[in-house]
């Protein structure tokens, strides 16, 4: 005999399932003009820099090459074009597939992005999941008691992770870690060898860590807030009334008020997640997006700085609306976002 959901119940999950449907529709149609006008205010600030896009494009030939050649190339290339019009064509580009061309790399940058943004996306992953987990034990252990010996000591240690840059503790973990220890600190494989998944497992340890580490502060602090307000409210008393133990309390009670909040965090602060990794994968020599956004930086390598550039902020906006998503289904109290 099959057990069927009651029509109430029902009711209220296909009202939810709208409500999240409303608002993703709603952020998308934010989320796509929003994307398309940064994108363009790269192509604007790239037309304003002191670079010569002609000179960065020829390299060393540029000097041996005669005006009428560089004319020529610059012609063929469309650099003398309004920069509004090279932003319109690189995104009509885009509807057709095609991203562009890195004069950095030679490549197509589609290919470019999709050989280097798994290993970004491992790294952030990586670091957020950890991040995540410790901060919740941190968390909850400080605010059980506080103003205790362990509440201070989380405090401690989260604005001192708050206080150091990620690079300067991405140093520190290469000398305590990697100097002393002898954990790889370079690249995801060694000696040139082929990335194999255990090799880049543990090529992973010290980016993700640091990574991690850099996250803790926003995270620990602010699910330590929400554990102390959820303690004090009244269904946490009533349920300490009758007896149930600590350890229930905290499970049944406080963690699942508590979290929703933190959801949201995590999808809100993306954006620094994204531009942490960056500065991780800098240090460490990680193959992700970081040496190429800032090798296309230096060299004006537009198209692929527009399309790393577009990458992170639909990034940006999916996080926040599937977090918000994630609170209004999640939560029947809330009625929109």
């Amino acid at each position: 005999m099959s057990m069927q959901a009651p029509p109430a119940l029902l009711t209220r999950g296909r009202i939810r399932a709208r409500k999240v449907l409303s608002l993703l529709g709603r952020r998308t149609l934010v989320a796509v003009p929003a994307t398309a006008g940064i994108t363009a205010a790269v192509f604007w600030l790239a037309s304003l820099a002191p670079f010569n896009p002609l000179a960065l494009y020829m390299g060393s030939q540029y000097e041996h090459a005669t005006p009428a050649q560089r004319g020529e190339l610059t012609a063929q290339l469309g650099l003398n074009d309004a920069w509004y019009a090279i932003w319109w064509r690189w995104v009509s580009g885009i509807f057709r597939g095609d991203w562009g061309t890195s004069r950095v790399f030679g490549q197509p940058v589609a290919q470019v992005v999709s050989e280097r943004l798994p290993y970004t996306a491992l790294l952030v992953a990586s670091g957020l999941l950890v991040a995540m987990a410790l901060s919740v034990v941190l968390a909850v252990g400080a605010a059980r008691r506080p103003g205790s010996a362990a509440d201070a000591v989380v405090l401690g240690l989260v604005h001192l992770a708050q206080a150091i840059p990620s690079f300067v503790l991405g140093l520190a973990a290469i000398a305590v870690f990697a100097i002393v220890l002898g954990l790889p600190a370079g690249g995801a494989a060694s000696g040139g060898a082929d990335p194999t998944v255990g090799g880049i497992a543990l090529h992973l340890v010290l980016p993700a860590g640091v990574l991690a580490v850099t996250l803790l502060p926003w995270l620990v602090l602010n699910l330590r807030a929400s554990v102390l307000e959820a303690l004090d409210s009244d269904a946490v008393l009533a349920a300490r009334g009758r007896g149930l133990g600590q350890f229930t309390v905290l499970r049944t009670h406080v963690l699942p008020v508590a979290l929703l909040p933190f959801m949201t965090v995590v999808g809100s602060k993306l954006g620094e997640l994204v531009t942490g990794a960056l500065l991780v994968e800098a240090v460490f020599s990680w193959p992700g997006l970081a040496s190429a956004t800032v090798s296309s930086a230096i060299a004006g390598d537009f198209p692929l700085l527009a399309a790393v550039t577009a990458l992170t902020s639909a990034a940006v906006f999916a996080g926040s609306a599937l977090a918000d998503a994630c609170y209004l289904f999640l939560d029947p109290r809330v009625s929109d976002v």
